[in-house]
């Protein structure tokens, strides 16, 4: 699956019921010796775009659930 097919899906965290974002709004971490992706990083933004603080949340690859076609579903219990 290429980046521009999961981009601009929903995270959806299973456990809390809510929405985490928007993949396409995140930052990833990749590992640079196997080019996987380990993280997606959720930045605290506000409506206007702007980094609210220093508040981040990260979602390790190995805790998405299901991908769908509009969404993507992680289950965790904690963050």
């Amino acid at each position: 699956m290429r980046y521009r097919d999961l981009s601009g899906k929903e995270l959806i965290d299973a456990d809390r019921g809510e929405r985490l974002g928007v993949l396409g709004h995140t930052d990833l971490e990749i590992n640079e010796s196997t080019g996987q992706i380990e993280r997606i990083v959720i930045q605290d933004y506000s409506m206007l775009g702007f980094k609210k603080g220093e508040s981040t949340a990260t979602i390790k690859w190995s805790d998405i659930e299901v991908i769908g076609d509009d969404m993507i579903v992680i289950k965790r219990n904690a963050f």
